[in-house]
C-alpha cells in the first residue's frame, strides 16, 4: 500500500501517493511509479511469456492447431468485455477512496465486484460452452479447424468462471496499491498452465495426447487453482483490502457508481473486440498459413503490450489516488511521466520486433511462409510502439480519474474508423495480404493516441466526479 498520509489542503484522513506537501520530486514521482508499475511490468512479462511458450508448444502441432487458438481467443476476449465495466470502475473507485481515506467504501466496491462478476460469470460461460461449435463456424473456421476449435472453446469457456474472479479480485487490489498479489498469483497460474500444456498437449504421465484441446485443460486446471489463491488474498484481514462480507447486501447506489465509471469502458471494450472479430473474418479469409502467420505474431506482439498496459495500471491507481487526496496537479504530473517511463521501454521492444522478428518467429514454426509473413508484420509494428505505449498510458491515467469516454471514443475511431475500414481496402480491393492488415492495424494504434493524447493535455479529466 503505497498511500501516506498528507498535510492540508488535503482533507483530514486523505492520503496520496507523495508525502510532500510542496510537491514530489522528479525522483520521488518515478520511484513511486516503479514501485506500482515494476510488480505488474514483471507479471505482463512472465505471464505473455508463458503465453508465447503455450503457442510455441501449439504451434509444433501444426498450423492448424494455431489457428483453433488464435480463433477461440477473439470470441473469449470479446465476452471478457463484459466485466471490463466492473473491474475498471472498481479500480477508479477503489483507487480514489483509498486516497480520500476511506478504507470501508473501497471494500465494499470490491465485495459488490465480486459477487455480480461471479453470477455474470456463470451466464457468459454458460453460452460459450453450449454454442462452443456454432462459435468457431461463424469465426471461419475451416474443416481441419472446426473439431479442435471447439473442444478448446468449450474448456476455456468453462475457465472463465476462475479467470474473472481473478480479474476482479486483482482490480481491486491494484486500485489499493498493491499491484504484488495480482504478480505471484499470476506468474503462479500461467507457470502451472505451461506444465500443463507439456502434459496435455503432448501427452505425458500416461495422459493422451490432445493438442489445442490439452492447451484447453491446462488453462482450465491453472484457472481454477488461481481463483483459490486470489479468494484466500481478498479474505486475508491483513491484506491491503479485505472484503466487506459479513452482512453483505446488494448496493445499488455503489453499483451504479461503479458502472457510472466502467459502462463507457465496458462498451470500449466491446467496440474493439467486436471490431477484432471483424477483423480476423478479414484476416481468416487470407486462410490457415496467412493466419497461422498473423496469429503468431499477434502472439509475439503480446510483449509490446506489457509496458503500456504496467504503467497504464500504474497510471489509473496514482491518477485515482492524487485526486482523491484533492492534488490534480500531482496526478497530471504523474501521468506524464508515467508515459516517459512506458515509451522508453516501448522503444525498446520496437527495436527488438524491427531487427530480431525472423529469428523469433522461427520459434514457434519451421514453415518458411509462415516465418516471412510474420517478420514483415513485427517491423510494421515495431516502427508505433511509441505511439501504442503512450495511448495505453495516457488511457490508463483518464481510466482512474473516471473519465472513461474519450478511451471509448478513441478506440471507436480507431478501431472501426481506421483499422476495419483500411484493412478492408488495403487487404480485399489491394490485395496487400497480411501486410495491408498490419499496416491498418499500425495506423490504428497512431489514431487512437492522438484521440488520448489531446483529452490528457485539456486537462478536462480533472473535474470527472465519481
Amino acid at each position: 500500500m503505497l498511500a501516506v498520509r498528507l498535510a492540508d489542503p488535503v482533507p483530514v484522513g486523505a492520503t496520496a501517493p507523495f508525502p510532500s506537501r510542496e510537491g514530489p520530486t522528479k525522483q520521488q514521482v518515478r520511484k513511486t511509479i516503479l514501485a506500482l508499475a515494476g510488480p505488474t511490468l514483471v507479471e505482463m512479462f512472465l505471464v505473455t511469456f508463458v503465453q508465447m511458450i503455450d503457442m510455441i508448444m501449439v504451434g509444433h502441432v501444426g498450423p492448424a492447431a494455431v489457428v483453433a487458438v488464435g480463433l477461440t481467443n477473439q470470441p473469449i476476449l470479446f465476452a471478457l468485455s463484459a466485466f471490463m465495466a466492473l473491474n475498471v470502475g472498481t479500480t477508479a473507485l477503489v483507487a480514489r477512496a483509498i486516497g480520500a481515506g476511506d478504507r470501508a467504501t473501497a471494500e465494499r466496491a470490491a465485495t459488490q465486484t465480486l459477487v455480480i462478476t461471479f453470477f455474470l460469470a456463470l451466464l457468459v460461460a454458460g453460452l460459450g460452452f453450449s454454442y462452443a461449435r456454432n462459435i468457431i463456424l461463424l469465426m471461419g473456421a475451416g474443416p481441419d479447424v472446426v473439431d479442435q476449435g471447439t473442444g478448446f472453446m468449450k474448456l476455456v469457456s468453462l475457465s472463465l468462471i476462475f479467470s474473472t474472479i481473478g480479474m476482479s479480485v486483482a482490480a481491486s487490489l491494484r486500485g489499493a496499491g498493491d499491484t504484488k498479489t495480482p504478480m505471484w498469483i499470476n506468474v503462479l497460474t500461467n507457470i502451472l498452465v505451461i506444465v500443463g500444456d507439456y502434459i496435455f498437449i503432448y501427452g505425458h504421465l500416461g495422459f493422451p495426447a490432445m493438442g489445442a484441446v490439452g492447451a484447453g485443460w491446462a488453462t482450465l486446471l491453472a484457472r481454477v487453482i488461481s481463483a483459490i489463491i486470489f479468494l484466500s488474498a481478498i479474505f486475508n484481514p491483513r491484506g491491503a483490502l479485505t472484503l466487506a462480507w459479513r452482512g453483505y447486501r446488494f448496493d445499488g447506489e455503489l453499483v451504479k457508481r461503479i458502472l457510472k465509471i466502467g459502462f463507457p469502458a465496458a462498451l470500449e471494450q466491446f467496440v474493439m473486440r467486436g471490431g477484432m472479430l471483424t477483423f480476423v473474418r478479414i484476416v481468416a479469409s487470407l486462410g490457415t498459413v496467412t493466419y497461422a502467420a498473423h496469429q503468431i505474431a499477434l502472439n509475439i506482439l503480446g510483449l509490446s503490450f506489457m509496458p503500456g498496459m504496467a504503467f497504464g495500471m500504474a497510471a489509473t491507481t496514482l491518477v485515482g489516488q492524487n485526486l482523491g487526496a484533492q492534488r490534480p496537479d500531482w496526478a497530471e504530473r504523474s501521468g506524464y511521466e508515467t508515459r516517459h517511463l512506458g515509451i522508453i521501454l516501448a522503444s525498446f521492444m520496437g527495436a527488438v520486433f524491427f531487427f530480431f522478428g525472423p529469428w523469433i518467429i522461427r520459434l514457434y514454426t519451421s514453415d518458411p511462409e509462415v516465418i516471412r509473413l510474420g517478420s514483415i508484420a513485427l517491423k510494421i509494428i515495431g516502427l508505433i510502439q511509441p505511439a501504442q505505449s503512450s495511448q495505453f498510458v495516457l488511457a490508463g491515467g483518464l481510466r482512474g480519474a473516471g473519465d472513461t469516454r474519450w478511451p471509448l471514443y478513441a478506440t471507436a475511431a480507431g478501431v472501426w474508423g481506421v483499422r476495419i475500414t483500411l484493412a478492408y481496402f488495403l487487404v480485399l480491393h489491394l490485395g496487400l495480404g497480411l501486410t495491408g492488415a498490419w499496416l491498418a492495424m499500425a495506423v490504428d494504434q497512431f489514431t487512437r493516441s492522438l484521440f488520448i493524447g489531446y483529452r490528457y493535455k485539456s486537462g478536462k479529466w480533472k473535474a470527472v466526479k465519481v
